[in-house]
């Protein structure tokens, strides 16, 4: 009954199998439905049958997907459905290959990491929460003022200890004006640290003995006791929303603000490698992408003959 079907039927009998047999979702069946009439409108283009069609059609199928704007995500689900479709015909004896085997999506850009704007990481470190209990702000703003101004990892800065000793993973010499920090891969690193953040540690050791037991650590809660990263995360947006920005900041938020910043005001990618702590400078160009972005941005709003960038209209 099968091998005399039409292109329609061997679809439709391909959907009742996933619906009833392999029990799927509704909604899935509704998005493999629209995956495989994209398959039958383009096979009808090319002047092939379903049981015709060749590798090499899928893959101009997705070269012309991916051309026409579709995420590798998109492409990737829909070759999913696609695939599922001729590996029930190959099991019904229907076809002797696969056409969508081995053929693969374009793989996905990786996202551009989220960087605040100057203006945003400024408001948030002098944002001041005046019903906060004052050790709370002081603490909060110190931590805030460390990971924009010296862009520690948010484990560097949990390993923090307030002074230098053989078992601290890092610590902050004021006098120096450097916090030397345990990195990935244990390897050691100093970055310098700005007067802001020099005064801001200042005002939270002087709040700090109130807290303060046995416990070695910079940063302490009310029980005395070293904070955890994910207390971090939860104060830090805490205080973005407080401050007014429009996006929840979390800690490497602030890590990629310090190296775009920096990198922005020096072009000079080498030296923000050493600040980073990157074994590999191809780790660092991430922040050149974003660098772009700025300057992009600011030509647009800037540059009189900005409007309406991009190829000239015939």
């Amino acid at each position: 009954m099968l091998a005399s079907a039409t292109d329609a039927e061997l679809v439709q009998a391909y959907l009742d199998h996933v619906r009833v047999e392999k029990r799927l979702a509704e909604r899935t069946v509704i998005l493999y439905t629209a995956d495989l009439d994209k398959l039958q409108a383009n096979a009808q283009t090319a002047g092939v049958g379903l049981r015709q069609v060749q590798n090499a059609h899928i893959r101009r199928w997705v070269a012309q997907m991916h051309s026409g704007g579709r995420s590798a995500r998109g492409i990737a689900l829909i070759l999913s459905g696609w695939r599922g479709l001729y590996v029930w015909l190959g099991r019904q004896g229907l076809i002797d290959h696969n056409p969508v085997q081995d053929v693969r999506a374009p793989k996905a850009g990786k996202p551009l990491p989220k960087a605040l704007g100057v203006d945003d990481a400024v408001q948030l470190a002098t944002h001041v929460q005046e019903d906060d209990d004052p050790r709370l702000e002081a603490r909060d703003r110190c931590i805030t003022e460390l990971l924009y101004g010296c862009g520690l990892r948010i484990g560097e800065l949990v390993g923090l200890d307030v002074a230098a000793s053989g078992t601290a993973r890092g610590w902050i010499d004021p006098q120096a004006g450097e916090a030397h920090v345990l990195g990935k891969g244990s390897k050691r690193r100093s970055v310098p640290v700005g007067r802001a953040a020099l005064a801001a540690l200042a005002q939270w050791l002087a709040v700090r003995g109130d807290w303060a037991q046995d416990d070695p650590a910079l940063f302490i809660g009310g029980r005395g006791q070293r904070l955890t990263p994910q207390q971090i995360r939860v104060r830090l947006k805490r205080r973005s929303m407080l401050a007014g920005l429009n996006t929840p900041v979390h800690p490497h938020m602030l890590r990629h603000s310090f190296a775009s910043h920096v990198l922005q005001s020096s072009g000079d990618l080498r030296a923000v490698q050493e600040l980073l702590g990157h074994a590999s400078i191809s780790t660092t160009q991430v922040y050149t992408r974003l660098d772009f972005q700025h300057l992009a941005q600011v030509y647009d709003a800037a540059h009189p003959r900005a409007k309406g960038r991009g190829p000239a209209k015939p």
